[in-house]
């Protein structure tokens, strides 16, 4: 396997696949990321993300394949690999009784960092995780939003290419999730972060792509526009100071179907979106309808989540 394939990666997942006794997680599985930003991970439970993350992080090697960091094998050299790795699992690794900075100068050293290194390292990365005053706190004492904190300043200590996060806002209050997300974004400006959730609206504010696994293989690979805009819009929302009535509107060409939701507001059923959009604009325009709105239909995210993962059926695209 080439690194010419990805020239400019931070990560190259190759044809990994991996099994359990006779059970495989993940099958053929190819994606690449490419500079910095926040990526995120979905998929059900058991679509084989963990196993992939695990993979990934080279806490177990993959049946088939290989993956890349920063064009290092972890098949083939994974210490080094492992060297351009941030990882924060789920359950994040603390030691309670230890103090904020002895803490992280014990991740540094695990790290290789020592003397002037870890001081700087650990000044960096308590800094741009805000806990620089919680420094001589012992970690039993900290709240849970700013345990999380130091787990990521565990994982950036040592200026990794990625950093890998599994449900890094995982029983936060909202104030925390909103904190703890803003600090993943800022992360995301210098190097790759790889986002795994369920929770859809974590993706939408923080994550620029998506990867999606479902059944142990991938089904998305693409910006976060591309995946919420998958499933084609299922309507018109129109509002109107002056509207018509309803079966008006119905004559318009490409129109299905029209559903009133108040005296001024309808929704317009159609499989053409943009042509009937621009004949409603220029109707309303012409009968002084004034229009005040008028907004496509999206599904939402979960709507498109369970679509790729098997629960809704495919669909129906327009001609």
């Amino acid at each position: 396997m080439s690194r010419n394939d990805f020239p400019h990666s931070v990560v190259d997942v190759r044809n990994v696949s991996h099994r359990y006794a006779e059970q495989w997680a993940v099958r053929d599985v190819s994606f690449s990321i490419e500079g910095s930003g926040v990526i995120g991970l979905l998929g059900a439970n058991g679509a084989g993300k963990s196993t992939c993350m695990n993979a990934m992080c080279g806490v177990l090697q993959a049946t088939d394949g290989d993956i890349f960091v920063n064009g290092k094998s972890i098949a083939h050299n994974p210490d080094a690999a492992k060297r351009e790795l941030g990882f924060l699992p789920q359950q994040v690794p603390l030691y309670p009784e230890f103090t904020v900075d002895e803490y992280l100068r014990y991740c540094g050293s695990l790290r290789g960092l020592s003397g002037q290194d870890a001081d700087k390292a650990v000044k960096e990365a308590k800094g741009k995780c805000g806990v620089s005053h919680f420094s001589k706190r012992l970690i039993g004492a900290l709240s849970g939003g700013y345990r999380q904190r130091v787990g990521l300043a565990q994982a950036i200590l040592h200026k990794p290419s990625l950093v890998v996060l599994d449900e890094p806002t995982n029983g936060l209050d909202p104030n925390q999730i909103v904190a703890v997300r803003d600090l993943i974004c800022e992360i995301g400006e210098e190097r790759t972060v790889l986002l795994s959730t369920h929770v859809l609206t974590e993706v939408n504010e923080s994550c620029e792509e998506v990867r999606m696994l479902h059944a142990g293989r991938l089904v998305f690979s693409g910006a976060t526009y591309e995946f919420r805009d998958l499933i084609p819009p299922r309507g018109i929302r129109v509002s109107m100071k002056n509207p018509p009535d309803s079966s008006v509107v119905g004559l318009i060409p490409g129109v299905l179907g029209v559903d009133p939701i108040n005296a001024n507001t309808f929704v317009v059923s159609t499989e053409q979106i943009a042509e009937v959009t621009d004949l409603l604009i220029a109707e309303s325009v012409r009968s002084n309808w004034r229009l005040q709105e008028i907004t496509a239909l999206r599904a939402s995210m979960e709507e498109v989540f369970a679509y790729l993962s098997g629960e809704v059926a495919a669909p129906v695209q327009s001609s």
